[in-house]
Parts: C-alpha cells; sequence; structure tokens
C-alpha cells in the first residue's frame, strides 16, 4: 500500500459500495487518498465514514469537487441511472473510471454522454473481494489511464486494452469463461458421482488437470460471486453473438433461483 500521503493529492468520489466497492474504496482511504462515498443504500457507507470518508447524499453532490470518480455498480441499467445524475456535476478535467461490469456497448454510451474536458476509462476487474481487499485485482483497463496509473495501482495491476470500451470487452471474455468454466467442474463432479468415484479423487484429479485454475475458484472460499451477477454477465455475452455453450450456461444459472444470492461455487451443491 501506498504510504507516501503527498502523492495522494486526487479528491476521489467512489460509488457503489457493494461487496466489491467497499473493499476498493477502502484501499484509497488507507492509501491516503481523500474520498467521498456515495451508495444507494446509504448504511453501507457508515464503515467508511467511521475510517475518514465523507458520505454524500447523492452522485452528484459526491462528484462535484473530485478529479477522480470511480464506479463500482452491478449492471448497465444501474450505471446509467446514476450517471443520469452524476454527469451534469462533472467538472472539467475529472477523470471517470467505471469499475462495473457492463459491456462495451454500455461503456460507449456513457462515453457518448461526457461533456468536453472530461476522460472516462473503462475498468472493470477481474477478482473476488478477497484480492479487492489486498489490492491484487487484475484491472482491464481501455482508454487512457495516464491520470490515475497510481490510483490504480493501489487497486491492482492493470492490462492495457486499447480505447474506451476495449476492458468491458475482454472482461466479458475472461468472466464469461471462468463461470462457464466452474459450471462445468460443477457438471464433472456430478459425472463423478454418477459413475461412482470419489468426489475426492475427482477432484484432485480435475485440479491436476488443465482446467486447473476454474477448480480452484470452484472450490474458492473467500470469494464472493453472486449467481446473480454471474447470470447477468453471461447475458451480457450471449447477447454479443451467437454463443451456444454459454446460452446454456445461462440458463442453468437462471434455473437455480435458490441460488441467486449465493457464491458461484455454489453451483456445485
Amino acid at each position: 500500500m501506498n504510504t507516501d500521503m503527498k502523492t495522494n493529492t486526487q479528491r476521489v468520489a467512489f460509488l457503489g459500495l457493494g461487496n466489491m466497492g467497499a473493499p476498493m474504496a477502502r484501499r484509497l482511504l488507507g492509501a491516503g487518498y481523500e474520498l467521498t462515498v456515495w451508495n444507494r443504500t446509504a448504511a453501507k457507507a457508515e464503515a467508511l465514514v467511521a475510517e475518514g470518508a465523507v458520505v454524500a447524499a447523492s452522485p452528484a453532490e459526491a462528484v462535484a469537487d473530485a478529479d477522480v470518480v470511480i464506479t463500482m455498480l452491478a449492471d448497465p441499467a444501474a450505471a446509467l441511472a446514476v450517471a443520469d445524475t452524476m454527469i451534469p456535476a462533472l467538472r472539467e478535467g475529472a477523470t471517470w473510471i467505471d469499475t462495473s461490469t457492463v459491456g462495451p456497448d454500455t461503456v460507449r454510451e456513457l462515453a457518448a454522454r461526457l461533456p468536453q474536458g472530461v476522460t472516462l476509462v473503462d475498468a472493470p476487474v477481474m477478482g473476488s473481494v478477497d484480492r479487492a481487499a489486498t489490492g491484487e485485482l487484475l484491472i482491464l483497463a481501455g482508454g487512457d489511464t495516464g491520470e490515475v496509473d497510481a490510483l490504480l495501482a493501489e487497486l491492482g495491476s492493470v492490462t492495457p486494452c486499447g480505447e474506451v470500451g476495449t476492458g468491458a470487452a475482454l472482461k466479458l471474455v475472461l468472466i464469461s469463461t471462468v463461470i462457464g468454466g466452474v459450471a462445468l467442474v460443477a457438471e464433472g463432479l456430478r459425472l463423478a458421482e454418477a459413475l461412482g468415484l470419489p468426489e475426492e479423487l475427482a477432484r484432485t484429479a480435475l485440479a491436476a488437470s488443465p482446467v486447473a485454475g476454474v477448480v480452484a475458484r470452484a472450490f474458492a472460499t473467500d470469494a464472493y460471486f453472486p449467481v446473480s451477477l454471474a447470470a447477468k454477465d453471461v447475458a451480457l455475452a450471449t447477447a454479443t453473438t451467437d454463443l451456444p455453450v454459454l446460452e446454456a450456461v445461462h440458463t442453468a444459472l437462471r434455473s437455480r433461483p435458490e441460488l441467486s444470492s449465493a457464491d458461484l461455487a455454489s453451483l456445485r451443491t
């Protein structure tokens, strides 16, 4: 974590303090950034306020004096709704970093709404709450990050993807592949059970196979990615092109409403 307070003179507004947003905001607060926060459910800001953040009553109030605005919102509808109230209040010279997973079409729509002098970076992240807390996220950045490189370094490592929208595009590729892989591991274990194989034997063999990474995610205990958001992300991907395997994964995710708020690993149950 950066402890040189003199380098953190940017005023930051963080909007969206859910499971991912709260630990990300806490990283910046701990690094010495002047932080204003907003969340639709105001109670979620209380812990950060106790640690030194300032809470705003609205998105517009949060961003009015910010040099950098970061949003971590659930879906395209939430991102567009917040943008409606936030964009008119953005100051000239501000940089908006959208870390939400909303797809490239929504990112381009947001970019088209911006006034002159405001920069948008789409920077969705790979990694769950554990990596958010330790600043080890993989940040997929579309657009010019030059003004916010030091800030992003507090959150994780940056992969430059190209122009605005390319970070959002690569995020769909990566997250859809991971979700599909976890769903496949769950089915592989059900197949092993049907064939009379011990679960531990199947799990150990899968973990030593080329799908080791998704096996690790399928059994992760420190991560949290709700099945409902996984279904949302896969839906963004399948709306882009013909993806029959992912369409089947989406159907499987939506068929388990009892797991909606449970972590993706719950597909094994």
